[in-house]
């Protein structure tokens, strides 16, 4: 009978496949760029986090999959979210180590890349995906679909992927199932349109008792205006779903009020994991946008407005990116709809004891 062996730390971290993986493209041709090992480890790392995340997005979607969640789990999900945006800041970090690397440094190595480029990180591709960024709302890179820059196989994982649910489905179907929007005796929509309509008459008073100019006044009334225009938007349902059609806004109208209605009573108790849910989903979209921004700068300082070596635009394709492939748009948005809390009218008992926990000495 043969005795179990212990883990070794090397085989278990499978040591000699990893650290034997840097073959620098210089190395092999005899002219020796210091800096291109760097390159390599920088780029590899990314892809060892790139692979972690996506670990973490797969088990937050298992669990909003099917019809009901398991509250349970909301606060496993914010954890692992967490643990993404933590992630998140590393990746952003690690630009700095690649900003050590001077300009002439990176020029020793670069034309030897060609035509690689990191657009064609598929596990990076696989994250846009899974959490929610349209086909139709990606930049166009060379003028050409994204798919362009992959073998078959990759192709058919990416198309795969993108007829599959995503992140941003799995979270507006949970929101649309938010059961806190109406009770016998109190309508958040309707509690909320009154408490809009005394701020906005409010703000209209002041600014017209104001010692302004008449150019002033007018256009202070004009911004208020406007104001009350993206509320009106927020009461009509019809009016919302227009701007969906119109790209405006992506979220379902029922989704949206879930969404406003959590971050205007996040202090009650039962809301308060649902609202640090959303937060962190935000966080994750403005990170990655981080990300790509500091990213586009890096390329910025060292290339210029040189190509990039796959054949894109390099700094300007790399900028709006960071611009435009925001998922959660409209979970930023819901910003602009929310009311201060000395103005939240204070919710019935009934309600109270639905949303909290309750606890009477009677």
């Amino acid at each position: 009978m043969s005795e179990k062996h212990g883990v070794e730390y090397s085989s278990y971290l499978q040591l000699d496949k990893i650290l034997d993986s840097q073959a620098p493209e210089s190395d092999a041709l005899a002219t020796p760029a210091h800096d291109e090992m760097l390159f390599i480890v920088v780029h590899q790392t990314y892809e060892l986090w790139f692979k972690q995340i996506i670990h973490e997005l797969n088990s937050v979607m298992t669990m909003f999959k099917d019809h009901y969640v398991d509250e349970r789990n909301i606060d496993k999900a914010v954890s692992r979210l967490n643990r993404i945006n933590e992630i998140l800041s590393v990746l952003i970090d690690q630009i700095s180590i690649m900003e050590t690397m001077t300009p002439l440094d990176f020029l020793e190595f670069r034309n030897l890349l060609t035509p690689a480029s990191g657009f064609q990180s598929l596990q990076f591709r696989i994250i846009e995906i899974k959490l929610g960024l349209k086909p139709a709302s990606r930049v166009k890179y060379s003028k050409q679909a994204y798919h362009h820059m992959y073998d078959e196989g990759s192709r058919i994982i990416l198309e795969l992927l993108e007829d599959e649910p995503t992140l941003y489905h799995l979270l507006e179907n949970w929101l649309e199932r938010i059961p806190f929007l109406e009770f016998p005796g109190f309508n958040f929509l309707e509690t909320y349109q009154a408490v809009v309509t005394r701020m906005l008459a409010e703000e209209r008073e002041l600014i017209e008792k104001a010692q302004l100019s008449k150019e002033d006044r007018e256009g202070r009334l004009r911004l208020m205006d406007a104001s009350r225009r993206h509320f009106d938007s927020l009461f009509e349902e019809d009016q919302h779903n227009q701007f969906i059609r119109e790209g405006r806004r992506r979220l379902s109208y029922k989704a949206t009020l879930a969404v406003l209605l959590i971050n205007l009573y996040r202090d009650q108790p039962i809301l308060q994991l649902p609202y640090r849910l959303l937060a962190e989903i935000v966080e994750i979209d403005e990170r990655i946008s981080t990300w790509r921004y500091r990213h586009a700068l890096m390329v910025l300082r060292m290339i210029g407005r040189k190509t990039g070596t796959g054949g894109s635009a390099g700094y300007s394709y790399l900028k709006k990116t960071a611009e435009e492939h925001r998922v959660y748009a409209d979970l930023f948005n819901i910003s602009t709809f929310l009311v201060p809390r000395s103005k939240l009218p204070d919710l019935p008992e009934s309600v109270e004891r639905d949303l909290g926990y309750y606890f009477s000495q009677k």
